[in-house]
């Protein structure tokens, strides 16, 4: 079974499809980016149904269509959620909690996140109730915890010690000590008090260790980006260039085993979206990629949390070179070196759309298919994984 090709791959692959010059046949393009002919047409022709140019169902419809079902489920899941919690309140004895209603409702295929936002209750609560009934201390602690949090409500300028008399005149007496420990944990501070914030302390440490770096005799690090086989180790970094419409920032990921770009994205804005979409990208063309370490350096996409979840989704593990340190990603930097002499540099571009195009051919058509390199044996990267790995495990 043929691997998936990622949505933006295809859209470019189509848009340079339709800009194509007079005389190249769509067959040439196809060839130029590794398909099959019949593949390419049936993109355009979906892409045609999305422009409204062939008629045809597309996705925003489906869309549509999933988005209205989910939502009469949703529907038909608060109306039952409204009508057990009218009979589960109207009962002679009163629970003291709506957790044992929440789990009633969850045994019988109601989503617990559905039966708190019908109910207004939050899901922690209930799941720290349903890991471990509460006992009667923590039943203490939390209604003095409420009776502190109202008193504070009221009179945000109040001390710990104030809230302590407020919350003994509402029928909640304990400690002044009791009542700092519960204010400490909550953050409930006066409006006149210290400000506690964290300005002015170091970062934290980097999300992942260095894996790629090395002492040498001297004790200097240095670092080797070496790999015996595919899926081994990558590397990946974010460039950026100026068009007449502002910036447009590119995040690639190279194969160091064959140079090979296994994944890009292309957008208008550098969020942690743009380094996600990257390396799903490249798993999508990939496929298994369990093991296999992504070297980066310590910009704030790659250390976002969707990143990091990203990479343990897939079962990969990140490095991550000094704070700083340019050359402990050197290996990527050449390549966005070539692209920049290659490509950034030799127009200026007026749009982010003809820049675009500009790069996705550069990088399917020319430097993996056609560019040959030294450190492969004079071959491309395309040929070299042909040639060093088993069919087996070769990419899309």
């Amino acid at each position: 079974m043929s691997k998936p090709y990622p949505k933006e791959f295809r859209d470019d692959v189509v848009r340079i499809a339709r800009n194509r010059e007079p005389g190249v046949e769509l067959s040439q393009i196809a060839k130029d980016f590794g398909i099959h002919f019949t593949t390419l047409y049936a993109w355009m022709k979906k892409a045609d149904i999305e422009d409204g140019d062939r008629p045809g169902t597309t996705e925003a419809q489906y869309a549509e269509l999933r988005e209205a079902k989910r939502r009469i489920r949703t529907l038909e899941q608060e109306v039952e959620v409204l009508r057990r919690a009218a009979a589960y309140l109207s009962q002679a004895h009163l629970p003291k909690m709506m957790h044992p209603l929440v789990r009633e409702l969850a045994v019988d295929g109601i989503p617990v996140a559905v039966t708190c936002r019908v109910l207004k209750i939050a899901r922690q609560p209930y799941y720290r109730w349903l890991a471990s009934p509460v006992t009667p201390a923590e039943l203490d602690e939390a209604y003095r915890a409420n009776a502190l949090f109202d008193a504070h409500k009221d009179d945000p300028e109040f001390g710990y010690r104030f809230l302590a008399d407020e919350a003994r005149e509402a029928g909640e007496s304990m400690a002044e000590r009791t009542a700092w420990r519960i204010c400490s944990d909550m953050g409930w501070w006066s409006a006149f008090g210290k400000k506690r914030g964290r300005n002015g302390k170091k970062p934290g440490s980097p999300v992942h260790d260095d894996l790629c770096a090395v002492t040498d005799e001297k004790g200097r690090i240095r670092h080797q980006f070496n790999a015996d086989a595919v899926n081994e180790l990558w590397i990946g970094d974010i460039t950026e260039h100026r068009t007449g419409e502002d910036r447009l920032y590119l995040c690639a990921f190279k194969d160091v085993y064959s140079n090979r770009i296994v994944g890009y994205s292309i957008d208008s804005r550098m969020k942690s979206s743009l380094a996600v979409t990257a390396l799903n990208n490249a798993v999508a063309r990939r496929g298994e990629v369990a093991g296999c370490v992504v070297h980066t350096d310590r910009g704030s996409q790659c250390r976002s949390r969707k990143f990091v979840h990203a990479l343990n989704r897939h079962g990969m593990v990140g490095s991550m070179g000094r704070v700083g340190a340019t050359g402990d990603n050197a290996a990527m930097a050449s390549f966005f070196a070539l692209l920049q002499k290659n490509v950034l540099e030799r127009r200026s571009w007026a749009t982010r759309e003809d820049l675009r195009i500009a790069i996705v051919t550069w990088i399917e058509r020319t430097y993996h298919r056609r560019r040959r390199q030294v450190a492969l044996g004079r071959l491309t990267p395309i040929e070299y994984e042909a040639i060093m790995t088993t069919p087996a495990s070769q990419a899309a």
